[in-house]
């Protein structure tokens, strides 16, 4: 043999390889075969499912070693759903050894997986009903509430042949227990968790030293303290977001751009999804689920007759869910008659995604911090009382919480946000309400200086064409007395168009005594020349 092969072929049906340059010892592929021992050994130890016929092979050299990233990842999946069928049948068991005593057996500690975390099943598909079974109330007060006698202006009330004053002792204590609730600076906890009551020197004493709290928090300023109101955003929502980046609805989320009592505001990146329409920029409106604000403003959405019907105090997460889809529908009907406005992207339980207002993540300023010159300041105002305008008789809606604070100054136009708490004009308030959009809307540009500024008044009737006049409390009992009248028109007769009876008979009669006065007036030179 003078001549050698260039390449040789490995047995079994292998690929052809090169013959080395110089030959290799027999010690040094028994080196080499006990390195590759001692790894496969050492693999073995931090998975030792993997011990097989395939690991075999792989020792032996006839097959080349494959990833295992795709392998790691079904495992853990398939031990993912291997732990949750074992937490519903512990479940089932514990349900079983409780039954309907009242002392029941927890087995929450043998669970593979915690209960409330992500990965708990039970945590997402969580059901509303069963909620509102469990607990038929809000509190405990408002369970009270509905079981105690109502008052009336005499100071008593009778019930099963006693006589019930005012001052009772259980009445007073469960309403001095609510208060408390509602106390600044005093973590008291869930009282309405059970019939809590307070007796009167012990509510003042609690009441006095909230006051005393409140003024100390408020010397030391603690920027800490301040830092904290940011951190809104829960586990749950958290997710809801992940989600929506993982669905290309959205590229990135920046970060929080604005914050408020009832929401969080974050500026996000648009993504290329399919399936929505996304811009560039979005602002995402996270209401918050643990508000408490949210129970004291039921007026907005309980008299509304597009979520009358859904409006219930026994569930606070389903009134928040309400909060947005509200916001959503508002946002839509002003859209449709091209009030300038975020557009609406996608609507996800308590999350709301938007337009951005405002460029390369910086958001316009609001109308209470923009720099306006004279001519802006004329500018702003005669857009803001187009708004009114447009809003009111166009769009059949009121803002009801219109303010330099929510309106926001961009490219020289005013836009408005935040119209969760908007109304319709038929709503039992809805005059009020703008009555107080217009008196805010007025107050603010006299401030500035705006030329042709009305006032309150004014601008009321230009906006609804119902003219009042007199001091604010006259102004708001003749705003009252027409909402009372359009109310009782509107049940009584629906297809009828309303009529303010009592206004007009008011009105009427200082118009019959001014023309008896001027009658009067003309008629005494007469009488004296009779009388001559």
């Amino acid at each position: 043999m003078s001549a050698k092969n260039t390449s040789s072929v490995i047995a079994w049906g292998g690929k052809p390889v090169e013959n080395l340059a110089s030959d290799v010892s027999f010690t040094d592929v028994l080196s080499e075969d006990l390195a590759k021992n001692l790894q496969i050994k050492e693999d073995l130890s931090q998975w030792p499912e993997l011990a097989g016929e395939d690991v075999k092979s792989q020792a032996c050299g006839s097959t080349p070693v494959q990833e295992t990233v795709s392998d790691e990842m079904l495992a853990q999946l398939l031990q993912l759903q291997f732990d949750q069928e074992y937490d519903r049948a512990l479940g089932k068991e514990e349900a079983k050894y409780n039954g309907t005593s009242k002392v029941g057996v927890s087995l929450s500690n043998y669970r593979k997986i915690p209960k409330g975390s992500l990965l708990d099943e039970d945590s997402d598909s969580f059901d509303d009903d069963e909620w509102d079974k469990a607990h038929p109330d809000w509190d405990s007060f408002e369970s009270a509430e509905k079981e105690s006698p109502t008052i009336s202006k005499l100071g008593y009330a009778k019930k099963g042949g006693e006589i019930i004053t005012k001052h009772d002792t259980v009445i007073t204590g469960r309403k001095n227990a609510c208060k408390a609730m509602e106390l600044e600076q005093l973590k008291i906890g869930d009282g309405g968790g059970f019939d809590m009551m307070l007796s009167n020197k012990v509510y003042n004493n609690l009441k006095a030293f909230s006051h005393q709290e409140q003024k100390r928090a408020a010397r030391l300023n603690d920027k800490h303290e301040k830092a904290t109101a940011t951190m809104a955003i829960d586990p749950r929502s958290r997710l809801i977001l992940f989600r929506l980046v993982d669905n290309n609805i959205l590229e990135r989320i920046n970060g929080v751009i604005s914050t408020g009592k009832e929401a969080v505001i974050l500026h996000a990146e648009g993504g290329k999804s399919e399936e929505v329409i996304v811009p560039g920029e979005c602002a995402i409106k996270v209401f918050k689920t643990t508000l408490n604000e949210f129970k004291t403003r039921d007026k907005y959405i309980a008299e509304d007759y597009r979520f009358k019907n859904r409006f219930s105090k026994q569930n606070p997460r389903k009134i928040i869910h309400m909060w947005a889809e509200k916001e959503y529908h508002n946002l839509a009907r002003m859209r449709q008659v091209g009030l300038p406005c975020p557009d609406v992207v996608l609507l996800k339980k308590h999350i709301l995604v938007m337009s951005f207002i405002g460029q390369g993540g910086r958001p316009a300023p609001k109308l209470r911090e923009a720099a306006l010159s004279a001519a802006e300041v004329d500018l702003a105002y005669s857009q803001t009382v187009s708004l009114l305008h447009k809003m009111f008789n166009e769009c059949h809606l009121v803002h009801a919480d219109l303010s330099e604070y929510n309106i926001l100054w961009h490219e020289k136009q005013c836009w408005l946000i935040d119209v969760s708490q908007a109304v319709e004009p038929s709503h039992p308030h809805g005059l009020e309400f703008l009555y107080r959009d217009c008196t805010n809307v007025s107050n603010f540009f006299r401030r500035l200086g705006a030329k042709d500024a009305a006032s309150p008044t004014e601008l009321f009737a230009s906006v609804s064409g119902f003219s009042v006049d007199g001091l604010e409390a006259d102004v708001l009992s003749q705003i009252r007395d027409y909402e009372r009248n359009e109310e009782h028109l509107t049940v009584s007769h629906p297809n009828q168009k309303l009529y303010p009876f009592d206004y007009c008979w008011q009105k009427s009669q200082e118009a019959r005594g001014q023309q008896e006065e001027l009658r009067q007036e003309e008629g005494s030179p007469e009488e004296e020349q009779e009388n001559l």
